[in-house]
């Protein structure tokens, strides 16, 4: 084989990164599955002949060990194994948290105003 004077085999750059999994940053639509969460990756491209930059949309299902995300978190997710018939990506890690504002707060008092008025 090709061998270096330190001994290490002459290989391409792209043979070391080859087991690298990929990571995608999005945010969750939905979390409502046992230890599964929804996330929208949005990919911005400009298309190849008009140059305008088209966003493109795709959901992952991802796997939640701890059940930690929550709708509206922009999370980092991480390529693995096939774990179920949909699933093939886990949660690395959660990069900012959503403000949690509960809806039916809001609701009542929107009602509870346009009753006084």
């Amino acid at each position: 084989m090709a061998e270096t004077a330190s001994g290490k085999s002459a290989t391409p750059q792209s043979e070391q990164v080859q087991g690298r999994r990929k990571e995608v940053v999005g945010e969750v639509v939905a979390n409502r599955m046992q230890k599964t969460i929804v996330v929208k990756v949005t990919r911005k491209k400009a298309h190849p002949f008009y140059g305008r930059v088209v966003a493109r949309n795709k959901k992952f299902y991802a796997h939640d060990e701890k059940n930690e995300a929550h709708v509206g978190d922009v999370v980092r997710i991480e390529e693995t194994r096939p774990l179920s018939k949909l699933k093939r990506w886990k949660l690395k890690d959660i990069v900012r948290k959503t403000t949690l504002v509960p809806e039916i707060v809001l609701e009542r008092e929107g009602r509870g105003q346009a009753k006084g008025q």
